[in-house]
């Protein structure tokens, strides 16, 4: 058998790099069909690597080929054609492999053909798991088949369901159609619908695929050392693809190196070809199970992912951290019906996982039977849940539901069934099972379908080297909280472990002063003007428009008083003062005010003042002086006679005001100020 280990590179716009090393298992028989010839061996998993490559570069991952490994006397796991059986019984030996191959994930290329339609399988969402980061496929004489079955299973470890109806709009059926559809055939897929996108959005957002963000070792890319095929390796100080390809402006792409003055090129902790100050984030805390990193400020490249030690508790206690995520049943309930969703009774768990049935189950043995669940681990059987939905998530999905009676109460138990389209065509082991690492009892957890003991061993060594000021990462270091230094946590410092990088909160300071200081000082002020502006009956309104009418009155008072005309009659005397005269040509940009038309007949006397007399307000205070050069200064013109209202009208310093006496023929009164007195005289309009 062959082993093929492949590094995939996933290439976040809006985020840090994610990979994941992927081990490719070529079986004996089909090394024999090719002549026992290592090489043509070699050269056809290369080739279907490569089509895998293409495919996932729609999801912007990368899958470079970086180990090879070839069985040339036997298999090492048992191979049938009952796929579960071969499943189960790879993922044994892939746990064998991880000891002396670092890697990821592992992928089975069987050449057998399995019972009815299966070409393949693998768990879900079982990334970066001990137990259930593989799968198995059906090897297709044509490299492009075996590299869409290959990405189709990756892509169930990586979180993606199968496609319902309406998801794949990137392809026609005539095009192959997209890779996670449930059948395929010729020809073959090539894309990833927009569902699968989706899919593998909310796997990373709530903690999965850990392993993917750590640095492989460069040197174990198969094929040899290239310029221009997008990875950095020895020699190199950059690698933006090929020429025509190359968008990086820090990288020479003809020869690798890096531009004049260029300190790096690559990498999240790089930006502007400048190396990001050390102590950056750089990689952020992807849920309760994770914990940050931060730039080295030696290196462009973010340190190695490191999470909380398996057996780290989480959600207030109810459950255990495992492979960097917290596994609840009330995680499981809500990824299967949706919202509201939630654990059955523990009774629920107990009756319907006693059947042994497609219903009620611990999974299926070697020889693809189901199995009843002994008590003890029923909370590891088939996930049963309580829901007002009226069906499960997903279009091959049906609702299981059962009523018990428990204590003299009935129960409702909701349970899922997924059922193939094609007859036996399942690829993906039941999603309906309680997920493996989800806690089913005081330290214990759900692992091959049973309720195990935990082993905790290794986290309750590390917890006691941390002096009760920190936890555990998965490297079994201190991962110190703020104010303490590592890596033990006993001595003041800025927090962090010696994996996460150094730890600089004040980063952050300048920014969230800035945003305190807009939201407490700045905000306020503007809305305050806003209000002044806004609102006529404001104080600040008020002042504003007293000061404007200060300062039009400096403009508009004659300089000197003038001798008081005949029949006027002063109304207010106050302090002398020197007002400035307005200039020309303001009186025309006032509207004229006309009395009313004067009646044939003389008015008669009132006997009643108006309702509301209006007089003119006498100055409260004197106004301030405002110096002008004398010759600026122009003599009133007073009219004189009684038909100068309506010349008195237009002129600046002159108002109209109701008499409080009338006189005989007279239809007011002209109020003016003259120098530093009122006077008011009556008037009749002009003809």
């Amino acid at each position: 058998t062959a082993l093929l280990c492949l590094l995939h590179f996933h290439l976040d716009e809006n985020g840090p790099p994610a990979l994941f090393k992927v081990c490719l298992i070529f079986i004996h028989p089909q090394f024999k069909r090719q002549n026992r010839d290592y090489e043509k061996t070699r050269t056809r998993i290369m080739e279907i690597a490569n089509y895998v490559d293409k495919f996932y570069r729609n999801l912007n991952i990368r899958v470079p080929l970086i180990g090879l490994e070839v069985w040339t006397d036997r298999d090492q796991c048992i191979i049938s054609e009952e796929p579960n059986a071969t499943l189960w019984s790879f993922l044994q030996w892939r746990q064998k492999l991880k000891s002396r191959k670092k890697h990821d994930n592992a992928q089975l290329l069987t050449g057998v053909i399995f019972k009815g339609t299966t070409i393949g399988m693998a768990p879900l969402e079982g990334m970066c798991s001990l137990e259930n980061s593989g799968g198995i496929n059906d090897h297709s004489e044509l490299p492009v088949g075996a590299a869409a079955t290959m990405a189709h299973e990756i892509g169930h470890n990586l979180g993606m369901s199968h496609d319902h109806d309406g998801c794949c709009v990137e392809a026609t059926a005539e095009q192959g159609g997209c890779v996670m559809a449930a059948a395929t055939g010729h020809p073959f897929p090539r894309v990833f619908s927009r569902c699968s996108q989706r899919d593998l959005d909310s796997y990373f957002q709530k903690g999965g695929g850990m392993c993917l963000y750590n640095m492989p070792n460069m040197k174990d890319l198969v094929g040899g050392k290239r310029c221009g095929n997008g990875f950095v390796e020895d020699g190199e100080e950059c690698d933006c693809g090929e020429p025509d390809e190359c968008t990086n402006d820090c990288c020479h792409s003809s020869n690798c190196t890096l531009k004049e003055d260029a300190q790096c090129a690559h990498g999240v902790c790089c930006e502007g070809c400048r190396l990001k100050q050390a102590g950056t984030m750089c990689r952020g805390p992807a849920g309760t199970c994770d914990l940050p990193e931060y730039c080295t400020g030696a290196s462009p490249y973010c340190p190695a992912n490191v999470y909380l030690l398996d057996g780290s508790s989480c959600q207030s206690g109810l459950a255990y951290c495992h492979n960097g995520m917290c596994l609840t049943h009330q995680q499981q309930c809500l990824q299967l019906w949706g919202y509201g969703a939630r654990p059955a009774h523990d009774a629920c768990f107990q009756d319907v996982n006693a059947a042994g049935n497609a219903f009620g189950n611990c999974g299926k043995d070697e020889h693809g039977n189901y199995m009843k669940c002994d008590k003890s681990d029923a909370k590891c059987g088939k996930i049963q849940c309580l829901s007002a939905a009226k069906k499960p998530k997903g279009t091959n999905a049906v609702s299981i539901d059962t009523t018990i009676r428990t204590d003299g109460v009935e129960v409702k138990c909701r349970g899922t069934y997924v059922y193939s389209t094609h007859e036996d065509q399942g690829d993906l082991p039941d999603p309906g099972l309680v997920m493996t690492g989800t806690k089913c009892g005081e330290g214990k957890v759900c692992r091959d379908r049973r309720c195990q003991n935990a082993s905790f061993t290794e986290l309750e060594t590390c917890i006691t080297r941390c002096h009760g000021n920190g936890v555990c990462n998965s490297n079994g270091n201190c991962h110190c909280n703020r104010g303490w230094a590592p890596p033990f946590c006993e001595k003041p410092g800025l927090g962090g472990s010696v994996d996460s990088g150094p730890v600089q909160y004040d980063s952050q300071v300048g920014l969230v002063v800035g945003l305190v200081f807009a939201f407490l000082v700045v905000l306020p002020a503007v809305l305050l003007l806003f209000y002044c502006y806004r609102i006529k009956t404001s104080f600040c309104h008020k002042w504003w428009s007293q000061r404007e009418k200060n300062d039009n009155s400096k403009e508009v008072l004659p300089l000197r008083p003038n001798p008081v005309q005949n029949g006027a009659q002063p109304v207010n005397v106050v302090r002398p003062l020197r007002p400035v005269q307005s200039p020309h040509g303001a009186a025309q940009r006032l509207k004229v005010v006309r009395p009313p038309v004067a009646t044939s007949k003389h008015l008669a006397p009132a006997t009643t003042p108006p309702q509301h007399p209006q007089r003119l307000s006498p100055p409260q205070k004197p106004l301030p002086l405002n110096p002008v050069r004398p010759s600026t200064v122009r003599p009133v013109q007073r009219p004189a006679g009684p038909d100068a209202c309506l010349q008195i009208f237009t002129d600046p310093y002159w108002l109209l005001q109701t008499p409080t006496e009338p006189y005989s023929g007279v239809t007011g009164v002209c109020s003016y100020l003259e120098g530093l007195q009122t006077y008011a005289a009556p008037c009749r309009p002009s003809r």
